[in-house]
């Protein structure tokens, strides 16, 4: 297919649907995308793979390779499907609750599909979904007091994004983990907590010991939220 790049084929989101087939259960990418998600959700990326995205939808595997060439175009359309909900975000007035709206309304979506975060921080997110979150952060962020030019502005995207990646990632790690073990915070801490008082009674660690006696004990919405709220501090 020639296009204004060359030879390179268009990427998923611009090419046209697959003309409609006389078969029993009609397609598209969305609908294939909405199955993946569902799949993802359930099981993880790892188990995701056309023949069982064909056995959810009920078709046949070759089917799907009319609509997406490959499992990397398959992660694109479940990457663009999440950003589309972050995108439903209702946007306030004013650079930072514009921004904090979209980064609250991130992380709610992203403990919904928890395979999202594996996929952050990777080659860039695309979609036109994605572009338009992308948009609305970037333009938001501009106006903020002390981001003066360009390099300004891709410093503290980046540094907001760092943020965003790393937190979600450690939430969600630990949200698997607890799961995947069976134990939750407080056993955790009952199961642990005598090895560490002894630890630090040693007088080896004192501000690990501060941090652990003093320091406050926050929820992981409580701990993002005052983070968040320290990143942007720091950006103005």
């Amino acid at each position: 297919m020639d296009t204004p790049y060359g030879s390179a084929p268009l990427p998923v989101w611009e090419r046209p649907e697959p003309q409609p087939r006389a078969a029993p259960v009609p397609l598209s990418r969305a609908k294939i995308a909405a199955a993946a998600m569902r799949l993802a959700d359930a099981d993880g990326l790892d188990a995701l793979s056309i023949r069982k995205i064909a056995k959810e939808l009920g078709v046949g595997p070759m089917r799907l390779y009319d609509y997406v060439t490959n499992r990397s175009e398959l992660l694109d359309l479940m990457v663009d499907a999440v950003y589309a909900r972050i995108a439903e975000a209702e946007l306030p007035a004013g650079w930072r609750a514009t921004v904090l709206a979209l980064v609250h309304r991130t992380r709610e979506v992203a403990l919904d599909h928890e395979w999202f975060a594996d996929l952050l921080g990777g080659r860039p997110h695309l979609g036109p979904h994605a572009l338009a979150v992308g948009e609305a952060t970037a333009a938001a962020l501009d106006r903020a007091p002390g981001i003066r030019d360009v390099d300004e502005l891709q410093r503290a995207l980046s540094a907001l994004n760092a943020f965003l990646a790393g937190s979600l990632r450690r939430e969600i790690t630990e949200r698997r983990t607890a799961r995947s073990t069976g134990t939750d915070v407080a056993r955790w801490q009952s199961a642990n907590g005598p090895y560490l008082r002894r630890m630090l009674a040693t007088g080896r660690y004192p501000t690990v010991a501060r941090l652990v006696v003093e320091g406050a004990h926050l929820s992981p919405e409580e701990t993002f939220r005052h983070n968040l709220e320290i990143v942007l501090d720091g950006i103005t």
